[in-house]
């Protein structure tokens, strides 16, 4: 139980740090004109896409969803695409009235709503990649980057995501459902290790008392160590990198071999789970090899775009596992919530933005678990009847969706209820 709260806190960490670049990258994006404009000519040819192409495409929608064959460009009915805005409004929804990363319920919404593990997760990755390029501020953060350190930690992440979209493709060319069971899986076992620290988070939050703060909390600079990155650095293993010599005088030095296995290890979960990796990249970069928060960040910036953008290209939409019609409108709909869900979070107490967060993890994290049964006693793993199957998938996303809404429903509702207020504020 306590290593998997020690996990799930380094999860958390990492997660509001993938939380920060998420708004700030919704702030670029909304706040120009320009990009406004590149996010319309994304979504034009969809649409028109899909008006032109829908009627012909009706008949093949099953096959391609719930068979072996990924179609590109994806199929479109408005249905769809208004479902896919919903699913990013929840997830923007979280990242800003939270400050964590609510990519987390991504991949589980749209395997939720029948679309195929894989696919989800070409499709999360596209949205992500597409969101890195558009809220580009690496001219702003380039002196928080460490190009040593970036450029060593791709090579690493490049052959992660590399194998995780071979061992995907691979599985899914097997068996779809052996794919789906496996991914599953890999969520069960990250959400639950998150969910768990959040929940205790929450509870010692409430028995303290402590829920005045704000739910976006500063970061130290991290130039203090710890037992493990002080160990990493002694060891002499060239070739050495040095960093943060703008930090701390002659800067810290490290084996570049150090670097290009976190990057394998970020690389391969991001390509496997549909994420950009930056909830890894944090708590690795400070926890374990022990570079400052600054130089963290602003490097994890630089690796999201490339790490999403390989894996999303190079492993999924070549080989036609990405929902194009889905990823535009998620990324619509977690611009919107990233914005509500921020503005929220000034008339809301931080510890009741815990408890919903812990409520928003657990909810991923049940419809994943009862997903579960059905799918491994398909591929005999154990015996299960189907209506039993059944109702194990309807408890799921019953509980999922329902959680979901409440919250989403919750934060929207106070931010309308307080527009004056917070208008006031503004002024």
């Amino acid at each position: 139980m306590k290593f998997l709260t020690e996990i799930g806190r380094v999860l958390y960490e990492g997660s509001r740090a993938h939380a920060d670049w998420e708004i700030k990258t919704a702030n670029t994006i909304l706040r120009s004109r320009k990009r406004l404009l590149v996010l319309g000519l994304l979504l034009l040819p969809i649409l028109i896409g899909g008006v032109v192409f829908a009627d012909q495409l009706v008949g093949g929608l099953p096959e391609y969803l719930g068979g072996k064959t990924a179609y590109s460009p994806s199929f479109f009915t408005m249905r769809v695409f208004l479902a896919s805005i919903a699913i990013g409004l929840c997830a923007g929804l979280i990242t800003g009235c939270i400050g964590a990363g609510g990519g987390f319920i991504i991949a589980p919404a749209l395997m939720s709503a029948g679309i195929k593990g894989i696919l989800a997760v070409g499709t999360d990755l596209f949205h992500i990649f597409a969101k890195a390029i558009m809220g580009s501020v690496l001219h702003k953060k380039l002196g928080n980057i460490s190009v040593a350190l970036a450029l060593i930690f791709l090579i690493g992440s490049g052959v992660g995501a590399t194998l995780g979209g071979w061992i995907n493709r691979l599985l899914y060319d097997f068996n779809p459902i052996i794919s789906d069971a496996f991914i599953t899986t890999i969520y069960v076992v990250m959400l639950g290790a998150l969910g768990l620290y959040s929940l205790t988070d929450f509870f010692k939050a409430r028995k303290a008392q402590d829920g005045g703060g704000s739910a976006h909390g500063g970061k130290d600079e991290g130039t203090e160590m710890g037992n493990l990155p002080r160990k990493l650095q002694a060891m002499n293993i060239p070739p050495m990198v040095t960093f943060d010599q703008g930090i701390i005088p002659g800067g810290r030095r490290i084996s570049s071999w150090f670097l290009i296995l976190s990057g394998f290890l970020v690389g391969l979960c991001a390509s496997i789970m549909g994420v950009g990796g930056g909830f890894l990249t944090f708590p690795i970069f400070v926890y374990v090899l022990g570079v400052s928060s600054m130089t963290t960040v602003g490097t994890d910036i630089f690796q999201i775009i490339f790490t999403a953008g390989y894996s999303a290209i190079g492993q999924y939409a070549i080989y036609g596992f990405i929902f194009y019609t889905l990823a535009m409108g998620m990324l619509l709909g977690s611009l919107l919530g990233i914005q509500i869900g921020a503005l929220s979070t000034k008339v809301v107490k931080g510890i009741t933005i815990r408890g919903f967060y812990a409520m928003a993890v657990l909810a991923g994290f049940a419809n994943r678990l009862f997903a579960l049964p059905s799918k491994l006693s398909s591929v005999g793993a154990f015996p299960l009847s189907k209506e039993t199957a059944a109702i194990f998938d309807t408890i799921g996303i019953w509980l999922f969706f329902v959680l979901i809404s409440i919250f989403a429903l919750w934060v929207i509702g106070t931010f309308v209820m307080n527009i004056k207020k917070l208008k006031g504020e503004e002024a």
